[in-house]
């Protein structure tokens, strides 16, 4: 969850009305869009996704004004939503086909979560805030979204019971990747993470490869919380 620096969607999304905002391309979404391609983002079928998923529909209903400016907003615990240029640089260095099982490390309130399921076969998600997870996955299930599955935990930990992962996304900072993430990566598999203190960060993509999980670029340097769990940061400190 952090802030930068500088095809057709499917998966059982339903065309309603939620809360005032009908799901499919509005006027904030078109420009959210128009604001992700000019950040460098190509990738047709995500940006397709950002057309057509309201982000109005996944942020607190008093921040709905804002939730088609390219910014964090912020949400309970001291946490924000990753800013949506950022989101998308992030989703597109996965190189998503539409089969894959995908992790994502920290829902939030579901935005990039709905997208990543726009992109992929299945998502596991993992929040460790029960309060947060209820209201990703309640927003989830608003916009029809029905192969994203929420659970509460300790992200570090990974999801054991549903690896391996083609792909790995987590949105909070560490100076590391976590073993077990990087355990839990089929081969072959990428890995999105913001790689630093919390702060002052490099989002950074790894590949599985067969000497193990390397690093092949930097994706952008951004702003992100800190990761916490048994493979992250234990405190405050």
């Amino acid at each position: 969850m952090g802030e930068g620096s500088g095809g057709a969607v499917g998966h059982s999304r339903r065309i309603g009305e939620v809360a005032g905002e009908a799901v499919g391309p509005s006027d904030g979404s078109r420009r959210l869009a128009g604001v992700v391609r000019a950040r460098g983002v190509r990738d047709e079928r995500l940006l397709s996704a950002i057309t057509e998923m309201p982000r109005a529909m996944f942020v607190p209903p008093n921040k709905a004004r804002a939730a088609y400016r390219d910014e964090p907003i912020p949400i309970p615990h001291g946490l924000v939503t990753t800013q949506p240029s950022l989101v998308a640089q992030m989703v597109e260095a996965l190189e998503l086909e539409g089969a894959e099982k995908v992790l994502e490390v920290g829902t939030g309130y579901g935005w990039q979560t709905a997208l990543l399921a726009t992109q992929a076969g299945t998502v596991w998600s993992i929040e460790m805030w029960p309060d947060v997870a209820d209201a990703g996955r309640a927003n989830l299930h608003a916009a029809g979204i029905r192969n994203a599955h929420v659970v509460v935990g300790d992200g570090t930990e990974g999801l054991p019971a549903e690896a391996p992962f083609d792909a790995i996304i987590v949105t909070a900072a560490f100076t590391s990747v976590p073993p077990p993430l990087g355990d839990q990566l089929a081969a072959g598999g990428r890995l999105v993470q913001p790689i630093g203190p919390g702060g002052r960060d490099d989002v950074t993509l790894f590949e599985k490869r067969p000497d193990g999980l390397t690093r092949v670029r930097t994706i952008v340097p951004a702003r992100f919380v800190r990761l916490r769990g048994s493979y992250g940061f234990r405190d405050d400190r």
